[in-house]
């Protein structure tokens, strides 16, 4: 509590003494005072405009009944801003639902917004008035109903903004790059085809021969095909491309060392290229190859592009599975497209911690019939739970198999463990372990939500330091879900 923070005073009183006061408020309007027992001494407290009654992380310790003014609950961002929570006027009581939930510690900051009178109620006076006063407690546990609701709401409402806030940023960089890749491509195109246009020009001076045709155009077929080759590794790849360029070189070809490198991405080796040395004079050899090494970066360039914008339309397509699995009411959802979906939208963040992600999908068949909706937001809360769990440069495992009547998917990392004394209560609304301001302590519970109660499934963790697993049963056919058509 701060009350020395702001001009505040607190008096004992005596509850009778408000007792041409108390049916005037929310709270005790349909009790008569002479029904409330109990309650003897309470406390008056008279609070300036801009007084702080209870500041996040205190002990919470009363239930509050504003007699005159207003007060405001605001929640505190990480950015230093607040979030406005809930209003209190005159006659409203509060501060309920952290007593009925025991929640002994303030989410909220509690500021008067004009000069006010409250009085105020230990926890003790609190349960004796749910005891001996059934229209008290009826108005308080209607008030402490409605307040969750209104406040899970916001919460889910920010916890979906929060998850399309990671969702663009990591948008926005899986985009960028295959962007920039198909955008310098581009360029490097249009002046490669004006060098191209020049070489064909100085080419085409002589006429060719059958035989130095059909070369060329075997050459051609090659080169047209090339765009989805085994890749090499870096040795393999520089020793090829030197023993290409060396050779090139020793047959007199000019720009020998640019078109190498060119040519080796394409897959080409020296017997592909024999025929072209042995039909062509050495000049016009190298003349061929300069010509035939443009096309080859041209192509080469065109397949640059083309990986790039494919890999746009992946994400495309990995962001709508993403956002629409759930439009359909009954259908069949494929577990491990679903879960390739959310890495592929988590890619960004993994990439930035350097989290290897080890997937060992055996689960067959991989697809449940369901009514159910969200898969992608169980995969999601659990995959970055576990990134921001896993340390630098550790792995993530993602298993699926099959048990009788159900599919079943464990998501483990390497982190430091969930405590035994906090692992109990991981699933329940508005509980987390991050600092004030930085979760709403929904995450797990919608997953536990979406789990159970939409798919009909179940969901167990194990932890200990080091290794860390959440196992998800999902049933095959889940009741309520229409079998499929062939079963």
């Amino acid at each position: 509590m701060s009350e020395s923070a702001q001009p505040i005073q607190i008096e004992p009183v005596l509850l009778k003494d408000f007792a041409d006061d108390l049916p005037k408020t929310h709270v005790f309007g349909a009790t008569a005072f002479d029904a409330i027992g109990g309650v003897g001494q309470v406390e008056r407290v008279a609070a300036k405009a801009g007084a702080v009654l209870v500041e996040p992380g205190a002990p919470w310790l009363y239930y509050w009944l504003l007699l005159e003014g207003e007060t405001r609950a605001e929640r505190p961002e990480p950015d230093g801003t607040s979030t406005l929570i809930g209003i209190a006027r005159a006659g409203d009581g509060f501060g309920e639902v952290p007593l009925l939930s025991g929640r002994a510690i303030s989410m909220f900051r509690i500021v008067t917004t004009q000069d006010s009178v409250l009085l105020r109620f230990t926890e003790q006076d609190f349960w004796s008035l749910l005891a001996c006063c059934p229209a008290v407690r009826k108005t308080v546990l209607a008030d402490s109903a409605q307040r969750l609701q209104a406040y899970q709401v916001e919460a889910l409402h920010r916890e979906k903004l929060v998850s399309l806030g990671t969702l663009a940023a990591g948008l926005m960089h899986e985009l960028h790059n295959p962007g920039s890749a198909a955008k310098r491509a581009a360029s490097q195109l249009r002046e490669n085809l004006l060098r191209l246009q020049q070489l064909s020009l100085r080419y085409s001076d002589k006429p060719k021969t059958p035989a130095q045709l059909q070369c060329i155009r075997g050459l051609l077929e090659h080169a047209m095909s090339s765009c989805s080759l085994p890749a090499m590794s870096s040795l393999e790849q520089a020793d090829a491309e030197e023993a290409m360029s060396d050779w090139l070189a020793a047959a007199k070809v000019e720009n020998a060392y640019t078109i190498g490198p060119a040519l080796v991405s394409m897959g080409f080796d020296r017997e592909q290229l024999a025929c072209a040395q042995d039909l062509f004079d050495p000049d016009a050899f190298s003349n061929t190859l300069n010509w035939f090494g443009a096309l080859v970066t041209s192509v080469s360039l065109v397949c640059a592009i083309e990986e790039s914008i494919g890999r746009i339309s992946d994400l495309v397509l990995a962001v709508k599975k993403f956002a629409y699995d759930d439009r359909v009411p009954n259908k069949e959802i494929d577990v491990h497209d679903s879960l390739q979906s959310t890495l592929t939208v988590l890619g960004h963040k993994l990439r930035i911690k350097q989290i290897q992600i080890e997937k060992r999908f055996a689960a067959s068949p991989s697809t449940i019939r369901t009514r159910g909706s969200a898969l992608s937001q169980v995969w999601t809360n659990l995959i970055d739970n576990a990134v921001d769990a896993s340390p630098e440069g550790t792995k993530i495992e993602i298993s699926t198999w099959s048990e009788p009547g159900s599919l079943v998917v464990c998501i483990g990392d390497h982190g430091p463990g969930i405590p035994p004394d906090v692992l109990p209560r991981i699933f329940e609304a508005f509980f987390t372990t991050k600092p004030q301001g930085s979760g709403t302590g929904l995450g797990l519970e919608i997953v536990h939500r979406i789990v159970t109660q939409k798919f009909g499934g179940a969901i167990a963790v194990q932890s200990q330091p080091g290794d860390t697993r959440f196992i998800i049963r999902l049933p095959l056919n889940p009741p309520g879900a229409q079998p499929a058509a062939n079963s």
